[in-house]
């Protein structure tokens, strides 16, 4: 008997081709949108992910000044700066904590032959390499020597080297930065762009303690990278950092701390929740277009009705029960609301693969959005298609047989 009635209902729809399209365009709109943003979404926020990894794994950031705060306010620019005797103390008295690696920059052009360049002049030892989860490609990483002795030794990242060098040989030539002569000794693996736009790959690496003598002139670390083991919770780590650098900086029960520990983890928890609102607003909106897809739907089933009244009223006049008639309607809005949805979820899948094609995102399409996106059809045929066959199930089959 359901699958008769299921004949009958496609027979229905079929019967008037055009219409049921132009009926079932608006549930094909809203769920290819939905699915389509959804998936966009996901790759958006998986390419966040992978992206903010590439900074490293179990990543802490200590600076001095308190986090949120600019130049000259309390705890800003006044702060104690950090120094290498933090970054050991750091490394050897948190049990946590696989490595810690001191960090200073300073914007220079660099020049060789007749090609300059203006980049990120980095100071810092072998410790930030596994602290980044940065591998050398060419060349060597810093001899021990070389960073008691504070040699300009230089290891470049790729965007320096093509800029510099192009295709040419890299490893033992020199260059300048300013009246500084620094070696080659290595070659960076390429990282590519960070999260917020920045190549991660434009910059060069020098000893801490040549840098601090010929570039910066004092003592200072900027910033401590330090990288947590692995299987160890960042956040108990972070809470000792912070304890032993309120001891170091003898700062008393109460007071504010003159220093900030910033966890990578946040990065990524702020970037994946905007990415995550942004894609619920967009498929919000795409969603609107199934409720305008249901309306359409309840508006041709009841010209249906309308248009059958003498089928209808033939039925019931031969024996057939209100609730036979019901079904016939409701299961042809049903159908007619699947249809929707399947056509959508292709065209959905599909501009979702475009859209990241475009944007270079991963192409990650959700089951769970496409099932729910489909049963919301259904939900939508049912919703709206009960009143129409309602109506036709409760007519008078006297009156119905008399319509002309």
């Amino acid at each position: 008997m359901f699958f008769e009635t299921v004949r009958l209902a496609l027979l229905a729809i079929f019967r008037n081709t055009m219409r049921s399209f132009l009926t079932v365009l608006g549930i094909v709109i809203g769920v290819a949108a939905v699915i389509a943003m959804v998936t966009v979404g996901q790759g958006s926020t998986d390419q966040v992910e992978a992206e903010v990894s590439t900074l490293g794994t179990n990543l802490l950031m200590v600076r001095p000044g308190q986090a949120g705060r600019g130049p000259g306010s309390p705890g800003g620019d006044s702060a104690p700066s950090l120094s290498l005797k933090d970054v050991d103390a750091i490394e050897q008295q948190v049990t946590s904590v696989k490595v810690a690696a001191p960090y200073g920059a300073r914007t220079m052009t660099v020049i060789y032959g007749n090609e300059n360049y203006s980049t990120a002049i980095t100071g810092t030892d072998n410790r930030f390499l596994e602290a980044r989860d940065w591998s050398v490609v060419e060349g060597r990483e810093f001899y021990e020597s070389e960073l008691r002795s504070g040699t300009t030794a230089c290891i470049l990242g790729q965007t320096v080297r093509r800029e510099l060098f192009g295709n040419g040989a890299v490893l033992g030539e020199s260059f300048r930065m300013k009246q500084i002569s620094c070696r080659v000794i290595g070659i960076l693996e390429e990282k590519g762009a960070s999260s917020f736009g920045t190549d991660q790959d434009d910059l060069v690496l020098i000893p801490i303690r040549a840098f601090q003598r010929r570039i910066s002139g004092n003592q200072d670390i900027t910033m401590i990278y330090v990288a947590i083991h692995e299987g160890l919770s960042t956040d108990k780590g972070k809470a000792d950092i912070e304890r032993l650098m309120r001891e170091r900086r003898r700062i008393e029960p109460g007071e504010d701390d003159d220093f900030n520990v910033f966890d990578m983890k946040q990065i990524t928890s702020m970037l994946t929740g905007i990415t995550t609102v942004l894609t619920g607003l967009l498929s919000a909106v795409a969603a609107v277009s199934l409720l305008v897809g249901g309306i359409g739907i309840m508006n041709i089933m009841l010209v249906s009705v309308t248009e059958r009244t003498r089928e209808i009223g033939i039925r019931l006049a031969v024996g057939a029960t209100e609730r036979q008639v019901l079904l016939q309607f409701l299961v042809e809005a049903i159908v007619l609301s699947l249809i929707g949805g399947l056509i959508g979820i292709i065209l959905g899948l599909a501009f979702g693969l475009v859209g990241a094609y475009v944007l270079k995102i991963p192409f990650t399409p959700d089951l769970v959005t496409i099932l729910i996106a489909f049963a919301f059809s259904a939900l939508v045929g049912v919703v709206f298609g009960y009143f129409p066959a309602r109506h036709a199930a409760r007519m008078n089959p006297i009156d119905a047989l008399r319509h002309q």
